[in-house]
């Protein structure tokens, strides 16, 4: 069989069943993947792995599963932040209370109880959706902030939910260098980021973008409703759960219930939306914005206002965060609801060279 895509003649099912089938695609990813593994460590600054690129990498693995449930399955979640904190939490407990626990069964084992937590305030999406499913999402929120305030098993007996990890290792390789867990935190993210492209790609990918397209067309197909919907909540909740261990972990170290909030919740979700709803690579893109912007603004604003003889005050730059974030929310669900994504989508289409046809 002989068949055309995009310039390329395609000879079989195994060549266009790749994750990436377009050759221009697989070049830039590989070249996306040389400078972050090989240009970066060359040339970024301590500040920079820790301020930017390590936040960056985790937020962009927090986003990939919300993604999935939100934006393939278009189940509106608002318990993100919760799914994150169970996973650290999770993490802290099989870590300290196991001795000799390796640091990537311990983030599996609790991405894997941010995984049964997912599914639990799951369930209430197999009768509700929208804006009530968003706000029974939203009791998970406040359920595991009461959790880990008020039992104190989950904290090790800390009082104020306040708990810390320390001399962190990968097989046998201490992982104390900014670099070090730059590199760590990026190589989870790709493993993760390719099971999750291949994954949507395939039987179950499919069965979430039915149901999100006309869930009760899809039920009269014969896709079951409750595996496709609680199958996309055990997905990413896993990816969402080990994205909290590693930015408990890896980067802050020391953590509390708060470093979870609501806030988180909406940030994600501000990433899937801005990045693009329904893509892998939009999750990069939405957690680049989110996490740069506010950097970009502190060191812009200020001698942007002082050309005009004007000052601006830290809550002015709050604020213009705030401003922006709210504008493009509107102008990303409104005018360009594929966000960042459909915009590097059109660019890839423009500067493809076509080959003559053989």
């Amino acid at each position: 069989m002989f068949y055309r895509e995009n310039g390329q003649f395609k000879t079989s099912y195994r060549a266009d069943q790749q994750i990436f089938p377009i050759a221009q695609d697989r070049i830039a990813v590989l070249v996306l993947l040389a400078a972050a593994f090989v240009l970066v460590p060359l040339l970024a600054s301590d500040y920079l792995y820790r301020a930017i690129l390590i936040p960056l990498v985790i937020m962009s693995m927090a986003a990939l599963g919300v993604n999935i449930l939100v934006g393939y399955c278009g189940q509106i979640s608002l318990g993100s932040g919760a799914f994150m904190a169970v996973g650290a939490y999770g993490a802290f407990n099989f870590f300290v209370r196991f001795p000799g626990m390796p640091l990537i069964p311990a983030l599996i084992l609790g991405g894997l109880c941010a995984t049964f937590f997912g599914i639990l305030f799951g369930l209430p999406s197999l009768r509700v959706k929208g804006l009530y499913l968003a706000v029974a999402t939203l009791a998970a929120q406040f359920f595991s902030d009461w959790m880990f305030l008020r039992i104190k098993w989950f904290t090790n007996n800390s009082d104020s939910g306040s708990v810390s990890v320390s001399q962190l290792q990968v097989l046998g390789m201490p992982l104390e260098s900014a670099l070090s867990k730059y590199l760590f935190c990026l190589a989870l993210l790709v493993v993760i980021a390719l099971l999750a492209k291949n994954l949507v790609r395939g039987a179950i990918g499919r069965e979430w973008m039915a149901i999100r397209d006309m869930d009760v067309a899809a039920a009269v197909i014969g896709i079951r409703p409750m595996y496709a919907k609680l199958s996309a909540f055990a997905v990413s909740s896993f990816i969402i759960g080990v994205a909290g261990a590693l930015w408990a972990f890896v980067h802050l170290g020391a953590w509390e219930p708060a470093a979870f909030s609501v806030e988180v919740s909406l940030r994600l979700l501000f990433m899937v939306i801005i990045g693009g709803l329904g893509s892998i690579m939009g999750s990069f893109f939405g957690a680049a914005f989110i996490v740069v912007l506010p950097i970009l603004l502190n060191q812009l604003l200020p001698p942007l206002f002082s050309l005009f003889g004007l000052e601006i005050s830290t809550a002015g730059l709050s604020h213009a965060e705030f401003m922006i974030f709210g504008a493009l929310i509107v102008w990303f669900l409104i005018v360009e609801p594929h966000g960042l994504a459909k915009l590097w989508s059109t660019g890839k289409q423009k500067m493809r060279v076509w080959p003559f046809p053989h």
